[in-house]
């Protein structure tokens, strides 16, 4: 008797035992993970962690990354502190390069003000320096510091920038600038650091903001920019130059296309010549003048200041002073001591 009931406990004891169901989240699909990779670039296996801790709701989970991304970069950006960081870009962005040709009624030097600013952005090896992700944002940093640069009262016209307002600031698009701002400088960085798993250090940064001259002014400011070694298109390379020229105002009125060719050979005598001063001063050698070398960058064997009075003379003004002058100029190399 014993024996038939044991079966029946054993079967009325299961039934009574609650049991338990898998409720394991559904998988991402491939579909939802190439579509939250659109938005961030993260890798295949961090997008679909993101989608599975946030039910696959892809706004969640993009918004999961950023919390995410920005605790790694920020631990990231600590653990590689103290690395060299030697590799990277001088970038250059140009939103106003100065003076255009003088009013029809022959008063001032027409419009267009200055606004520039060259940035150096540093990484360790120079494999990440030519990823896509480090080049956009040095362009986003230099176009961020030449929106943002103000006016000064200095006798200079290139001024350095603080790094710690720079940072604090919000990122701007080069590439879209009608986009709003979502991070900061600082916070970027930190980004690309957690991304690319190396030191990332913005070295330095300068800028140059004039007003547009008052219609009384007798010279109008022009601004050439050239760079050597980048990684492609764009104002970036391991080499970086700025010069501001002033022109008197007949001269604006030359064609555009000879007036930049000119600005883009003197950034490029400067940056490829290396020059110290503009003018012979005493303890400077020759060669190291920017007058005094030969102007090879227009392809020319007389001297930066004989081909600049010759190009006046070109253009209708001879005699006394010079009709176009370089006033200031600025010259960086990737890892260089200040």
């Amino acid at each position: 008797m014993l024996r038939t009931l044991c079966p029946r406990r054993a079967l009325l004891s299961s039934l009574n035992t609650p049991r338990l169901y898998s409720t394991a989240p559904v998988k991402p699909s491939v579909q939802l993970i190439g579509q939250l990779r659109k938005r961030t670039e993260v890798s295949i296996s961090k997008a679909r962690e993101a989608l599975t801790a946030t039910n696959n709701d892809v706004d969640a989970a993009f918004d999961w990354l950023e919390k995410d991304l920005a605790a790694s970069g920020a631990k990231k950006a600590a653990k590689v502190a103290d690395r060299d960081a030697r590799e990277g870009f001088v970038t250059i962005s140009v939103l106003s390069g100065g003076a255009h040709a003088p009013q029809s009624n022959g008063g001032g030097p027409g419009t267009g003000g200055l606004r520039a600013a060259l940035v150096e952005l540093n990484c360790e090896t120079d494999f990440v320096a030519r990823n896509a992700l480090f080049t956009q944002l040095a362009a986003d940093i230099a176009h961020t510091a030449a929106f943002l640069a103000e006016p000064s009262d200095s006798a200079s016209l290139i001024q350095s920038y603080n790094l710690d307002m720079l940072k604090d600031a919000p990122l701007l698009s080069a590439s879209d600038p009608n986009s709003g701002a979502n991070t900061s400088v600082g916070s970027a960085i930190q980004e690309l650091i957690a991304k690319v798993g190396e030191k990332v250090a913005l070295a330095r940064a300068a800028t140059v903001a004039q007003p547009q001259p008052p219609s009384t002014a007798a010279v109008g400011l022009r601004l050439g920019a050239y760079t050597h070694g980048g990684a492609g298109g764009g104002l970036q390379g391991r080499v970086g130059g700025l010069a501001i020229l002033g022109y008197r105002n007949a001269l604006l009125s030359a064609p555009q296309a000879e007036r930049e060719k000119l600005e883009r050979a003197l950034a490029r005598q400067i940056v490829g010549m290396g020059p110290q001063t503009i003018r012979k001063e005493e303890g400077v050698e020759g060669g190291m003048a920017l007058y005094e070398q030969p102007f090879s960058m227009m392809g020319e064997d007389a001297t930066v200041r004989q081909v600049l009075d010759n190009w006046a003379q070109t253009h209708g003004v001879s005699g006394g002073d010079s009709g176009v002058e370089v006033i200031e100029f600025l010259r960086w190399t990737v890892g260089e001591s200040e």
